[in-house]
């Protein structure tokens, strides 16, 4: 999987969207496996008839299926085999991954249909065994258009370390009535819902409650915490920083990775600006001095690799295509403030970076999360050197185009460690760790 598209967690890319999976997440294969070594594999749908797998310690890949039944690994989302053969015996709920034999986690699962501010949300409870209590999270989604039910796969991860996990398709996506929206208020209301009736189903077994958003998602969940309590709350690989700053950290890094220099990053940034300003007022203001700064630029050297988080989707279109193209954006807030919502949470708050993220430049953000835990916050920094968006590896194929290899070592232990006590640990592989001093 290529890093300029929509990543393997829920995606912040603003017109990102990830194609229908229809039946695919029906597929008997889909599931969580003990391996006979106690290590955990899920297995997750993915497009055009594959699936893809997550180690708990962050290997990942797809699988290829063939005739006879078995599958073939990949090393991440590179496309080349890693020596693995897969195969399901879904009748018993087994597995052979590799030289490894396993068996599915079984799991209390509970479907349910709410309602959220006039439309009708579409819901999953997925608990682990037992009678006792267990955390609970909340999994919040990014800027994506498809179904989190279908295709999250935290939903199953967390439940197989002890936590349940309440999963929904977001207003008009997937089973969910609606209009799909990028209006954070709303998002956050029907998030605060999604909690409620997450609590009902899972009655006495509720532990401690809090929330995880992926991506768009960081700008949703400071706005939860703040109008009903919570025990915590997790972003990754978020933003502190506005629509617009975000798409102009990005083309900086594009105008950086590619080694041009200073000049070249001050006019490709001033493009990126008249760009910006005709997305947010959907088209309709400063087409004409957009127009003039492309033909100025469009020959030189640096112009190929201005890409950003959403200039690249309008850099070649007319005032009539840009303006067809944003219509589903109108009530995307490009100037929404996210700094007033986390400096008023008293919610412990765990951020996950990538120091790599082009989709989510995090440099900024790690400096206002830092600034939060210098002024007494309970905040918790978590920045990854290397990882991009998704909080992933990656290498770079022939072209210089990112392919995702695995998720960062600890990244998912890191979460399972503050969702369950409110604090992490020392270590979780290379992560750059900031704690507040009370801890």
């Amino acid at each position: 999987m290529k890093s300029s598209v929509a990543f393997l967690m829920p995606g912040l890319a603003l017109f990102a969207s990830a194609p229908a999976l229809g039946d695919i997440a029906k597929n008997c294969e889909v599931g969580t496996y003990r391996l006979a070594d106690r290590s955990i594999v899920d297995v997750a749908p993915s497009d055009d008839g594959t699936l893809e797998w997550r180690m708990f310690t962050g290997e990942s890949g797809e699988l290829h299926p063939h005739k006879d039944g078995s599958w073939t690994s990949t090393f991440g989302w590179t496309g080349r085999p890693d020596g693995k053969t897969v195969s399901f015996a879904c009748d018993k709920g087994g597995i052979t991954f590799g030289k490894q034999s396993g068996r599915r986690i079984p799991f209390d699962v509970k479907n349910a249909t709410f309602a959220s501010n006039g439309v009708t949300l579409a819901g999953k409870l997925i608990m682990p065994v037992g009678s006792g209590k267990v955390p609970l999270v909340v999994l919040v989604h990014g800027a994506e258009a498809d179904s989190e039910i279908e295709t999250n796969p935290l939903q199953r991860i967390f439940p197989a370390q002890g936590i349940a996990a309440f999963v929904f398709d977001k207003r008009g996506t997937g089973r969910s009535t609606g209009t799909y929206t990028q209006d954070y208020n709303v998002l956050a209301g029907d998030v605060v819902n999604a909690m409620t009736e997450a609590r009902r189903l899972a009655g006495a077994r509720a532990g401690r409650i809090g929330y995880q958003g992926g991506s768009q998602g960081g700008w949703v969940v400071p706005l939860v915490v703040n109008r009903a309590h919570a025990d915590f709350a997790i972003v990754s690989f978020g933003l502190a920083v506005n629509v617009i700053d975000e798409d102009q950290e990005s083309v900086a890094l594009d105008m950086q990775f590619h080694h041009h220099s200073a000049a070249d990053t001050k006019k490709a940034l001033a493009l990126a600006s008249a760009g910006e300003h005709v997305v947010a007022t959907h088209g309709k203001d400063g087409y004409a001095a957009f127009d003039t700064l492309r033909q100025k630029y469009k020959d030189e050297p640096w112009y190929k690799d201005v890409h950003g988080d959403y200039l690249f989707m309008v850099l070649p279109l007319d005032q009539a295509k840009i303006i067809e193209l944003v219509k589903p954006f109108a009530a995307t807030p490009f100037d929404y403030d996210p700094m007033p919502p986390l400096r008023a949470s008293t919610t412990p708050q765990l951020w996950i970076l990538g120091q790599d993220d082009l989709q989510a430049p995090s440099a900024e953000t790690s400096k206002r999360i830092k600034w939060l835990i210098a002024a007494g916050r309970d905040y918790t920094l978590a920045v990854y050197p290397g990882a991009e968006h998704g909080m992933t590896l990656y290498e770079l194929d022939a072209k210089g185009e990112r392919l995702s290899t695995r998720y960062a070592p600890g990244y998912f232990q890191m979460m399972v460690d503050f969702i369950k006590n409110g604090r992490i640990g020392a270590r979780y592989g290379n992560a750059v760790i900031t704690q507040p001093k009370s801890h």
